[in-house]
């Protein structure tokens, strides 16, 4: 069935050499629509634009996002489509006009509307955030299929056993792609210890348990230290890493979520986490202040805070209400403009979670903060990923790792 919601990739294949046409398949978004055709643009996989020519027997139907079948299709016409709807064409493969464009003669086109797909879109947005957990894989245990997570944030330590049934869905993160469109369904066997990894589903009253409906795990890079070199022309940096000891260089791409913390706020998040190694975050003395009375006193010899970083900080409490450690934090860092490589410097202090690299040695940023020196010397071990979501900072993995 069609592809979900941010998954999106083309599957068209040539015509045969043989000389006899072959049914062929191909997903992608409509780029243009003519009277007799639609050119569907492949938003991965590299096989260029595909046409797909319609007659009168091609059978244009709509399906609601996340159907796995035609039960619950309509009837649509030409005029019907829009640019920019999410398409499955299936039919005979024409010639291969220019090595580029493959031409379809479509037997049916599946629609998924963009309206319908933006709508899906923001609901599992809302669902990861109201009923997903994330954290380090601290334990596989393939006998009972459970797979122990510890999530931290800026609280306390707090593990959750996450358990798998037939119904699970797991797909795992590419290693050299920031994309979650290009995570490919994968076994429970692929996920290891120290893995990063975002579940879905429901959970028990104290949170310790879940039930997944579906799994994205990853493993990924974690980089804290400073920046040697910025190379605008390249997209690159050199950050010397305090955790390896060693020079890395790091790709900064359109995908990579970057942020910059204010001064202010990154003293608060310091005082947080330096409160909850010592486990009395929330008490006198802790940090040299109470977290408890984020107004403080006059003369208390602390930072002023500003008013929209201190209730943002303040709201954030290792997890908050919903007890999910780090999904709180990523609303707050959300919140915060996006930044570039432009608004860095040599001597800024990065916090880096990365592709694993290639042979180069090189990395891709996936999730970059910068202005972390208070937090870093607050917490000097404290692990990128337990801070920052490998997935994006603006979205939840669910929207792009989206079911087949």
């Amino acid at each position: 069935m069609l592809a979900g919601p941010g998954y999106v990739c083309a599957q068209g294949k040539p015509a045969s050499t043989s000389g006899v046409a072959q049914i062929t398949k191909a997903v992608g978004t409509i780029k243009n629509i003519q009277a007799d055709s639609i050119t569907v643009a492949a938003e991965s996989g590299g096989e260029g634009d595909i046409i797909a020519k319609l007659t009168g027997s091609t059978k244009i139907l709509r399906v609601p996002p996340g159907e796995k079948d035609l039960k619950n299709a309509t009837a649509l016409q030409v005029q019907d489509l829009q640019t920019g709807d999410r398409v499955l064409v299936r039919g005979q493969a024409a010639t291969n006009r220019d090595g580029h464009t493959i031409v379809i003669n479509a037997l049916a086109v599946i629609v998924m509307k963009q309206a319908d797909v933006a709508a899906k879109q923001q609901h599992d947005r809302d669902d990861w955030q109201k009923r997903g957990v994330g954290g380090l894989v601290t334990n596989v245990d393939a006998a009972t299929s459970t797979i122990t997570i510890s999530s931290s944030g800026m609280g306390a330590n707090r593990n959750i056993a996450v358990h798998i049934t037939k119904d699970t869905i797991l797909r795992r993160y590419a290693s050299d792609s920031v994309k979650f469109d290009d995570a490919k369904p994968a076994p429970v066997s692929g996920i290891k210890v120290g893995d990063q990894l975002r579940a879905r589903g429901t959970r028990n009253p104290d949170g310790s348990e879940m039930s997944a409906e579906e799994i994205v795990s990853g493993a990924f890079r974690n980089i804290a230290g400073t920046i040697k070199t910025v190379d605008p022309a390249s997209n690159t940096m050199t950050v010397q890493d305090a955790i390896s000891k060693s020079a890395v260089v790091v790709k900064v791409s359109p995908d990579s979520q970057m942020k910059k913390l204010p001064v202010e706020m990154a003293q608060r998040i310091a005082m947080r986490l330096k409160g909850a190694a010592g486990g009395n975050g929330d008490q006198p003395g802790a940090s040299g202040q109470s977290m408890k009375d984020p107004g403080g006193a006059p003369g208390a010899g602390r930072a002023r805070t500003s008013k929209s970083a201190e209730s943002q900080v303040s709201s954030v409490s290792g997890g908050g209400q919903s007890g999910n450690g780090p999904p709180d934090l990523q609303r707050m860092l959300s919140r915060l403009p996006s930044s570039t490589l432009a608004d860095l410097q040599r001597g800024d202090t990065v916090m880096i979670v990365s592709t694993e690299g290639n042979d180069s040695g090189a990395v891709t940023a996936i999730t970059l903060l910068a202005g972390v020196d208070a937090i870093l010397m607050a917490s000097p071990n404290q692990s990128a990923s337990t801070l920052l979501s490998p997935w994006s900072l603006s979205a939840s993995p669910g929207e792009e790792a989206a079911q087949q």
